[in-house]
């Protein structure tokens, strides 16, 4: 908003010769770090307010986790207030709005991907922590096909948009290749030095394989997340990390003077997805002053639905999803074990891998403490982005 309302007074204050002290706002790295400051400082300032607000409405947390042992050691944490995913998500769209450029579509894609997850995840909570208040028999949340169902609906509808968004950033040239389409694998280079034309070889996904693989990568992404908020701190400490490796590499892709010399993908204009990503690791940040241990609020469906949704939208959208992959991989680990519990659990009717899914669970459960787990998976994924940033040179 503030971009392009510079845009529209740029004529009159350079008449009165201040146009000088807002140019500022005209650089992409100052806008992300505004955007990084106020959503933190947004859910710093209302947290307080809205943890009071969810604790008069009684929307607490349970802590029930359908295993006696594991609910005897998370008895402490019953009836945290939870659904402080609604701060993540209402700091990182007013970050967004004031500092990011309305006009691009990547930036309209990512705010419907926001709201609309944080939508979904909200009403799966309210179900869930109102049920007790509600007629007997009420459900306990949304179905997994239902959530799933939504999931993949808004995938869909996302990817077409972002595939068309990917055609307009090109030239006009008939012969310009998609380069907002093509597969980025490891070691594979986008373009050849010196003068940086397009490499032979490369494979340019349909607009049918573009949209089934955003649809896939971010209903992966966003339950991801939300199978590892577990334990304070865990899902926004590890989001906040990863958020900064996204602000990199959206400036890298989106900046074709450093993208080209990288040999990495350059897809015109969504570079501006940095100022999303600022938000998301100032909000995460702002909401780990709540949610580190002992915990005052979880961030519940709310908000780790819709953390995980932008990070996959925005990996497609700047095809770097394997690099992204490598940033997530506590994420992609957690929901692995999930799968690998039940699917061993029900082959074997009845035995187990580990003691307890997901993977976090076990540990407790094998007598690690809480913040043990937390900050050794945060030290991981420390590593972890920096080994994919460094990824972008072995080409």
């Amino acid at each position: 908003m503030i971009y392009q309302l510079l845009e529209q007074l740029g004529p009159w204050l350079t008449r009165l010769g201040v146009y000088r002290y807002f140019m500022v706002f005209e650089q992409l790295n100052f806008r992300v770090f505004c955007s990084a400051v106020l959503s933190f400082l947004c859910v710093l300032l209302f947290g307080r307010r809205v943890i009071r607000w969810l604790s008069l409405k009684k929307i607490g947390d349970s802590a029930e986790f359908n295993h006696a042992q594991l609910n005897e050691m998370m008895k402490s944490k019953a009836n945290t207030p939870t659904m402080g995913g609604l701060l993540i998500a209402g700091a990182i769209f007013l970050a967004t709005l004031l500092f990011a450029d309305l006009s691009n579509d990547y930036i309209k894609l990512g705010l419907f991907v926001l709201v609309y997850h944080a939508g979904i995840g909200g009403f799966d909570d309210w179900l869930k922590l109102t049920a007790a208040s509600r007629a007997t028999g009420s459900r306990q949340g949304l179905y997994s096909w239902e959530k799933l169902v939504c999931q993949l609906g808004l995938g869909v509808v996302i990817a077409i948009f972002a595939y068309s968004a990917g055609n307009a950033g090109q030239t006009a040239a008939a012969e310009a290749p998609r380069i907002a389409h093509v597969l980025n694998l490891p070691l594979q280079r986008t373009y050849e030095p010196p003068a940086f034309s397009v490499s032979e070889g490369l494979i340019f996904l349909s607009p049918v394989v573009y949209v089934a693989f955003m649809t896939i990568f971010m209903a992966g992404m966003s339950n991801a997340v939300n199978i590892t908020d577990g334990m304070d701190g865990l899902a926004a400490g590890i989001a906040a990390i990863v958020g900064v490796g996204i602000v990199v590499l959206c400036v890298v892709v989106g900046t074709e003077s450093i993208a080209q010399p990288l040999l990495v993908p350059y897809v015109p204009a969504s570079g501006e997805l940095a100022v999303l990503g600022g938000a998301m690791v100032g909000a995460c940040l702002g909401f780990l002053w709540w949610n580190c241990s002992p915990a005052s609020v979880f961030m519940g469906d709310t908000g780790s639905l819709c953390l995980g949704g932008l990070i996959g939208y925005i990996a497609v959208v700047i095809r770097m999803e394997y690099v992204i992959l490598l940033m997530c991989a506590v994420y992609i680990w957690e929901i692995l074990s999930v799968v690998m519990q039940v699917g061993y659990f029900k082959a074997t009717k009845g035995q187990r891998i580990f003691k307890c899914a997901p993977y976090h669970h076990h540990l407790h459960m094998s007598g690690w403490p809480e913040q043990r787990i937390v900050a050794r998976f945060w030290i991981m994924t420390i590593l972890l982005t920096a080994m994919a940033l460094a990824s972008l040179k072995l080409r």
